[in-house]
């Protein structure tokens, strides 16, 4: 008897063929149109015990961005959150490769599920026996869940309760409705961005958009805190959003963004301000700073310079016509931005950790694999503790420019 009619008792099929696994995958697709949320977990184990599997489980990433949380639901196992940094489903999701890890009862398989999106992490389950046929139609797998859950979690708080490892203020709550995955990659350019504290995040934000080849970023950090920072905040990105929408360029973003904030907020209140845009297939980085500090330029892992360039007032504050300033990137370039609350903390003794810290930081921290979003998170965690507390929203941005067609 062959292997996968031992494996696959009661089904019609001899192997794992290219139209077995079309079928299984349109099937799922064509039931998870009209189920809600907390069932697709339970239609995904009933796919995948058809091919031999068991102890499905999904994680998703915990705001904070140190641990993977097991999805609860009907057909779901859901065990223990698993740190990100030290378990075999966290190195699966930094790697962004499948990993299989042999148990006593078969092998345990980890699929990421990279959708663009911070909520989907990865797929697990257990097989008794893998091969190539396994491995492939597993993969196709894990992407439609990934595509199903994408379009169902924003139709539920089932995904948003899950992330989250503590409560969260209001103010937080109405940040994270605001920001885009926090993750963004194509093969010329990859985009990732971290916020802290997660769950008491107020003024600070980043927004993002590629056009064809050009790639906008924008970070902003909004005074004060709490809810009045946090609507400023909504106001400035969606200004931003709104003139980045209307084809204009950088000086008239700042413009438009200016006015919003100073007709909403009136003379007192102020956001300052970073705007890019980044063409992926040349590499010319274009950007106005409305007192932000300047991003850094990193290549080889190592910061070669800072982005030093002419500022000008805050958004709100009614500044001149700012100049806008340019730099050409090699491929391989990364560009990091950050808010002034990573740099300004003070440790007990009063002394601040200062740009120059950063930088050192930066050039002995080990490369991690996995790209600009393993990169960012393991730097924001490091700096973090280096700190040693958060006391204001910080915020890290990190650009990576790959280049090619």
């Amino acid at each position: 008897m062959a292997e996968s009619e031992k494996r696959y008792p009661g089904h019609e099929r001899a192997d794992l063929s290219d139209g077995f696994g079309e079928r299984l995958l349109g099937v799922l697709l064509d039931r998870s149109r009209d189920l809600p949320a907390h069932l697709i977990g339970n239609l995904v184990a009933d796919e995948v015990r058809k091919i031999g599997g068991r102890d499905v489980s999904i994680f998703l990433q915990d705001y904070d961005q140190l641990f993977l949380m097991p999805l609860t639901g009907r057909g779901l196992t859901a065990g223990e959150p698993q740190l990100i940094a030290d378990s075999d489903v966290g190195l699966a999701f930094q790697l962004r490769t499948p990993a299989e890890v042999p148990q006593p009862d078969g092998i345990r398989i980890y699929l990421p599920m990279p959708d663009g999106s911070d909520d989907v992490s990865v797929l697990a389950l257990t097989l008794d026996t893998i091969s190539d046929d396994d491995r492939r139609l597993l993969r196709r797998l894990a992407d439609l869940v990934a595509g199903i859950l994408a379009t169902k979690r924003h139709a539920s708080d089932l995904f948003f309760r899950t992330r989250r490892r503590q409560p969260m203020t209001l103010a937080a709550e109405i940040q994270w409705s605001l920001l885009p995955p926090l993750t963004m990659a194509v093969p010329q350019v990859e985009v990732a961005g971290i916020l802290e504290p997660a769950y008491a995040i107020a003024g600070d934000s980043f927004d993002y958009s590629l056009n064809e080849d050009i790639l906008h970023v924008a970070v902003i950090d909004a005074m004060g805190h709490g809810l009045d920072a946090a609507t400023m905040a909504t106001v400035a990105i969606g200004a931003y959003r709104h003139a980045r929408r209307a084809y204009i360029g950088l000086s008239e973003i700042y413009t438009f963004m200016d006015q919003a904030i100073a007709e909403q907020f009136g003379p007192d209140h102020f956001v300052t301000a970073q705007m890019m845009l980044l063409n992926i297939a040349t590499g010319r980085l274009q950007w106005v700073n409305a007192g932000h500090p300047a991003p850094l330029l990193i290549r080889d892992h190592q910061v070669i310079q800072r982005l030093n360039s002419p500022t000008t007032l805050p958004v709100g504050f009614g500044g001149h016509e700012p100049e806008v300033s340019e730099q050409r990137l090699r491929r391989g370039d990364r560009v990091l931005c950050f808010t002034d609350g990573l740099v300004e903390e003070r440790n007990a003794g009063g002394e601040q950790f200062g740009e120059e810290q950063l930088i050192d930081r930066i050039n002995r921290h080990q490369p991690a694999a996995g790209g600009a979003r393993a990169a960012v998170r393991s730097l924001s965690h490091a700096l973090r503790k280096a700190r040693g507390r958060t006391t204001d929203d910080a915020t890290l941005v990190l650009i990576e420019w790959r280049g090619g067609t």
